[in-house]
C-alpha cells in the first residue's frame, strides 16, 4: 500500500496523477519497481516496447543481478524464456487524472507474491509484468504493452502520434528502446503457463455482496472510433444563420445519439469521452470536430450493431448541416472468454482462503483482453470501495489486497504442486 502511494508521486501533471506510455515519470516509476524486484532476487528487464518485466526463475529464490534494457546493440544477459512461466501483472501508465491503484495494484500484489515466495523451490519461472501501456491516452491506441507480448503489435502504428507531434516511434527512441525490436518480445505461447492480472474490480458488485475478491468470467467487447465532422469555420458575428455549416452542431448531436443508444440496448455502456474542437475559438464557427466514442457490451453481435448504428447516425447529421462525416480511427477487442482450467484453479484458491468464490463479467477492458489471444488467462477482483475509478478517489482496503495476495499464493502453490499441462494459446475470436 505504501508503495503504491509512493508510485502515485510520480506523474506527469502534479498534483494530480497523470502517467502516459514512456513519459517520463514512466522511468522513475521503472526505477523504483526494479530496485524492489532485485531485492526480492528477481532479474529484470525491459523490453523494445517499454514493459518492465521481473522473472523469479525456477528452484530456491536468491539474489541476482539487474538485466539491462533491450536497446538497438541488444540484450545483455537476458532470461531464457524456454523455462515453464507463469505470467502475472498488469499495467503502469493511467489516464489523466487517474488513482493510484488502477493497473499498478496488479503489479505491486505480483511483486509482493515473489516476496512471500522468498525460498520456496518452484518448478516454474514467475514473471511479473509491469505493462507500459493499457489505457490508449497518448496514441489513441490501448494495449500496446500486452500487444507486444502477446505478438500482435502492428509495427504501422509507430507512426501515430500524440497531442504534441511526437510519433511512437520517437517516443519508444526518447525512453533508450529500439521500437524495430518490438516484435522480439513477444512471448512463445508454449512457454506459458498461464497469464494472471490482479486488478481493482472498478465497479460495485463484490462491494454489494459483501466479498473482498472476486473470479473474471469473462469481459466484455470494446470498441473504440475517432470520428470527425469538417465544416467551415467562420466569423461568429458576421455570418448568418442560415448558411452557416457548423461542424460543432452535427457533432453534439452524434453526442446525444451515443447517449440515447446506450441507454436502448440492455447492458451496452456507450461514451463520449473525448473531443477535439478546432480553431476553438469563442468567436469563430467551429469548423472541425473529432469525437471519441467508446462503446461496450458482452455480445459481440449487439457492440457491433450499436457502432454501426451511430456511424450512420453520424452520416445522417452531418448531411442535415451540410457537413462531411467519416470514421477516422476503429479499433476492436471482441468479448474475451477466460480459461476454464485456469479460472478452476483460481476459484479453489479463493475457497481456500476463506473467500465465498464469486464469478462476475468484467466491464472494463484489460490487458488480459489482449494476452487471452495468445495464452490461457484468468483474472481476480479486489473489491473497489465506492466504484469510483479512473478518479483521485479510487480506493482499496489494505485487508482486502492482504486476501488478494492469499488467494495468489494458494494459486502458486496449486500450479507448483499439480500443473496445468496444455499450455496452448486460447482461440477467442479477433
Amino acid at each position: 500500500m505504501q508503495r503504491c502511494d509512493q508510485l502515485a508521486l510520480m506523474t506527469e501533471e502534479p498534483p494530480r496523477l497523470t502517467r502516459r506510455f514512456l513519459s517520463p515519470p514512466m522511468r522513475d516509476v521503472h526505477d523504483a519497481l526494479r530496485g524492489w524486484m532485485v531485492d526480492a532476487g528477481m532479474t529484470v528487464r525491459v523490453d523494445a516496447a517499454g514493459n518492465l518485466i521481473g522473472r523469479l526463475a525456477p528452484g530456491v529464490t536468491q539474489n541476482s543481478d539487474e538485466i539491462t534494457l533491450r536497446s538497438c546493440d541488444g540484450a545483455i544477459g537476458q532470461a531464457s524464456l524456454r523455462e515453464p512461466v507463469l505470467l502475472i501483472g498488469s499495467h503502469l501508465d493511467t489516464v489523466p487524472g487517474g488513482g493510484k491503484y488502477d493497473g499498478v495494484l496488479g503489479v505491486l500484489l505480483g511483486l509482493a507474491l515473489v516476496e512471500q515466495l522468498a525460498g520456496r523451490h518452484l518448478p516454474m519461472a514467475i514473471d511479473v509484468i509491469g505493462f507500459s501501456e493499457e489505457e490508449g491516452v497518448r496514441f489513441s491506441m490501448p494495449y500496446l504493452g500486452s500487444r507486444a507480448l502477446a505478438g500482435s503489435f502492428d509495427s504501422t502504428w509507430l507512426a501515430n502520434h500524440d497531442s504534441e507531434g511526437i510519433t511512437m516511434r520517437e517516443s519508444i527512441e526518447r525512453f533508450g528502446l529500439c521500437p524495430d525490436e518490438i516484435a522480439s518480445a513477444a512471448y512463445d505461447p508454449l512457454d506459458v503457463i498461464g497469464f494472471i492480472e490482479p486488478h481493482l474490480e472498478q465497479g460495485p458488485v463484490l462491494e454489494r455482496r459483501g466479498l473482498p475478491v472476486g473470479i473474471v468470467s469473462a469481459i466484455v467487447g470494446q470498441s473504440r472510433l475517432i470520428v470527425r465532422f469538417e465544416g467551415e469555420a467562420g466569423h461568429a458575428g458576421t455570418v448568418p444563420m442560415v448558411p452557416r455549416r457548423d461542424a460543432l452542431v452535427a457533432a453534439a448531436g452524434l453526442v446525444k445519439k451515443v447517449q440515447e443508444v446506450g441507454r436502448r440496448v440492455d447492458g451496452l455502456r456507450a461514451t463520449v469521452g473525448r473531443m477535439r474542437v478546432h480553431p476553438n475559438a469563442s468567436n469563430v464557427i467551429p469548423g472541425e470536430v473529432d469525437l471519441s466514442i467508446d462503446v461496450r457490451h458482452e455480445s459481440d453481435v449487439l457492440r457491433i450493431a450499436a457502432v454501426e448504428e451511430l456511424i450512420q447516425a453520424g452520416a445522417a447529421l452531418a448531411a442535415a448541416e451540410d457537413v462531411r462525416f467519416g470514421v477516422v480511427q476503429r479499433t476492436h477487442t471482441d468479448c474475451v472468454s477466460v480459461s476454464p482450467p485456469l479460472v478452476q484453479r483460481l476459484t479453489q484458491a479463493v475457497v481456500a482462503s476463506g473467500v465465498q468464490p464469486l464469478h462476475l463479467v468484467s466491464g472494463a477492458g484489460h490487458d488480459a483482453v489482449v494476452m487471452a489471444n495468445r495464452f490461457p488467462v484468468a483474472m481476480l477482483f479486489v473489491r473497489h470501495p465506492g466504484g469510483v475509478s479512473h478518479h483521485p478517489d479510487e480506493r482499496v482496503d489494505q485487508a482486502d489486497v492482504a486476501i488478494a495476495l492469499a488467494v495468489l499464493l494458494n494459486l502458486v502453490d496449486s500450479l507448483a504442486a499439480e500443473p496445468i499441462l496444455e499450455r496452448q494459446p486460447v482461440q477467442n475470436p479477433s
